[in-house]
């Protein structure tokens, strides 16, 4: 299925088209229990009927303690990548990454936030406007998730609560054996839970679900702006059903598979 919609640049890589919902890593902790797109959302793209989805860049920010990887994860999935030697981020930094989702074209701009609390006032100022928010820490060092708390809160201060996809993502999985990993899962998981956010765990080195993690995320950063857009066009909410889940701005709704206890201010 290919979009109507003039290619804004070069065609779009065969591993950024996204035909079916994306899986989510863990049950435990996702963010929707469900295998196919909202049928609206189908509709609509069947029609090429998503208004300026298209058109438009959805923001995402990734932020975190100094030295947890944030660079090297998007680096590795924008260009490919890893350096063991990455400098740490001065201020901020961004990438775009193109997709096409249901046969509509669709960008993410993905920021890169500095660890350091000298730049949290810079990093702070592009917050802002965020769709999604990636927490990251070092699934080698448990005392980068408990500061993931602290990080999140910043973010969401700069943004309108329910507006945000919030996930949670240890990273540098490649460096613990199996029943490490899986015990710091136990405990990141349980914390994802409270900041209604979704969980991933990665490899940056090895690429282990990198790609996997940001389809994901732009699976479901793309659905709700196609449903936003639905709405203001039509003056009318979409109907819940079928197990989806739709977070519209400033109104976080769940499924009865999706039932978590408020923490956060956001989703």
């Amino acid at each position: 299925m290919r979009s109507s919609l003039m290619p804004l640049g070069p065609p779009v890589s065969r591993d950024r088209i996204i035909t079916n919902f994306p899986k989510w890593y863990t049950p435990d902790a996702c963010l929707q229990l469900k295998e196919h797109f909202h049928g609206q959302v189908s509709a609509a793209c069947q029609r090429r009927n998503t208004g300026t989805v298209g058109l438009k860049l959805s923001k995402v920010v990734v932020v975190g303690d100094l030295y947890v990887g944030k660079t090297s994860l998007i680096h590795r999935f924008c260009k490919n990548v890893f350096d063991r030697d990455y400098k740490a981020t001065i201020g901020v930094d961004f990438e775009i990454e193109r997709f096409e989702i249901a046969g509509i074209p669709y960008s993410l701009q993905i920021w890169d936030t500095a660890g350091q609390e000298k730049f949290k006032c810079i990093a702070s100022a592009y917050y802002r406007g965020a769709q999604v928010i990636i927490t990251a820490f070092d699934l080698t060092d448990v005392q980068t998730l408990e500061h993931t708390r602290q990080w999140l809160e910043d973010a969401l201060r700069e943004n309108e609560a329910g507006s945000c996809f919030i996930f949670l993502v240890g990273t540098k999985k490649d460096l613990l054996s199996v029943a490490a990993c899986e015990q710091t899962e136990l405990e990141a998981v349980h914390l994802a839970n409270e900041m209604q956010a979704e969980y991933w765990s990665v490899s940056s080195k090895t690429g282990e679900n990198v790609k996997a993690f940001f389809s994901r995320v732009a699976a479901l950063a793309f659905e709700q702006s196609v449903l936003q857009d639905l709405e203001k066009r039509n003056g009318t909410r979409p109907q819940v059903g079928d197990g989806d889940l739709i977070r519209m701005e400033g109104s976080p709704l769940e499924t009865q598979e999706n039932k978590r206890p408020s923490s956060l201010s956001c989703c």
